[in-house]
């Protein structure tokens, strides 16, 4: 009886938690957009302007913003003011580390035909002879690769399990790295999933040169 009780309940488990997880993620995203109204003035938020609180209305909102600066952004007035708004951001110490070093990253991220997290690696992690998942981030600068001796060096990103949004930046010389046939999203998969959702690999497993 005990079970067939304890086999129901991980059934039950299955089915309710991949949906409870999925609702706080969503959850998370809106409260998060919806926060962003904050930073208008009191008497310009929605819910005083409308005089009754929309639920929602704030991630409409920045979604709106968003696209339009988007829109703003790609034409030629939009470029020459965030031209203007790089060289002022650029001449305030401190802030400008934060806006470039964010900006570049963000660039490097999304920008399409950027190879950032678009390559799946194996890599021998956290010693020899033992194997992790890896997301490759680019190549280390040529000066770093002759400081230490390697014609090319690559940096990745280990992300821990079952959280993925952590993990250990690290740099080898490319030949100790294995690429795989591996799309992120299936990685990811593996990685959350404790390595049950076993991913498909097209391409065959040569382990590197010593």
């Amino acid at each position: 009886m005990i079970k067939y009780l304890r086999t129901r309940f991980i059934s039950g488990l299955l089915v309710w938690l991949p949906i409870w997880v999925t609702l706080l993620v969503i959850k998370f995203l809106v409260d998060l957009l919806s926060k962003s109204l904050l930073l208008l003035p009191p008497r310009y938020q929605p819910d005083i302007v409308l005089g009754v609180h929309v639920p929602g209305i704030g991630v409409v909102i920045t979604l709106l913003v968003i696209l339009l600066t988007g829109m703003l952004a790609a034409n030629f007035i939009g470029k020459h003011l965030l031209d203007f708004s790089d060289s002022l951001m650029a001449r305030i110490p401190v802030v400008r580390t934060i806006y470039l070093g964010v900006k570049q990253v963000m660039q490097t991220l999304f920008t399409p035909g950027g190879q950032s997290f678009r390559k799946v690696l194996l890599v021998q992690y956290p010693h020899e002879g033992m194997w992790s998942l890896a997301f490759q981030t680019g190549e280390t600068s040529k000066e770093l690769a002759m400081m230490l001796g390697k014609e090319k060096m690559v940096s990745f990103f280990i992300p821990t399990t079952p959280n993925p949004t952590s993990g250990f930046l690290m740099m080898a010389p490319k030949s100790d790295v294995v690429e795989l046939d591996m799309s992120v999203d299936q990685a990811l998969k593996f990685v959350i999933s404790l390595g049950v959702v076993q991913p498909i690999i097209n391409t065959k497993f040569k382990q590197p040169k010593a």
